[in-house]
C-alpha cells in the first residue's frame, strides 16, 4: 500500500494558479524531460482539462508521486510560495 496525496490538497495547490500558470503547468507535465524516469500526461488529455479533471490526470498517472511532480513543476513556473505550503500541508 502507498499513499496518495487528498485530491483537495493537490486542488488547493492548482486552484491559486493565475490561467496563464495553469497553461504552463499543464506545459511542463508533458515535458520528459522535466519528469525524468516519469510518464508525461498527453497534450490531448491536458488541453481541455479543467483543474479537477487535471488533479484526476496527475493521480492517476503518478499515484503516490503527485505531489513530487506538483512540486517540481510549481519550482519550474517560480511559485516556490506554493511549493512551500505543499510541503507544510504535509506534516
Amino acid at each position: 500500500m502507498y499513499f496518495i496525496p487528498s485530491r483537495e490538497k493537490l486542488l488547493g495547490m492548482l486552484d491559486d494558479l493565475k490561467k496563464d500558470e495553469l497553461e504552463k503547468f499543464k506545459w511542463f507535465l508533458r515535458d520528459r524531460d522535466v519528469l525524468v524516469e516519469l510518464q508525461p500526461i498527453p497534450e490531448s488529455q491536458l488541453e481541455k482539462a479543467s483543474t479537477c479533471d487535471l488533479v484526476d490526470l496527475m493521480l492517476q498517472t503518478y499515484t503516490e508521486k503527485s505531489v513530487e511532480v506538483t512540486k517540481k513543476v510549481l519550482h519550474k513556473i517560480n511559485r516556490n510560495d506554493l511549493v512551500q505550503k505543499l510541503s507544510d500541508s504535509k506534516s
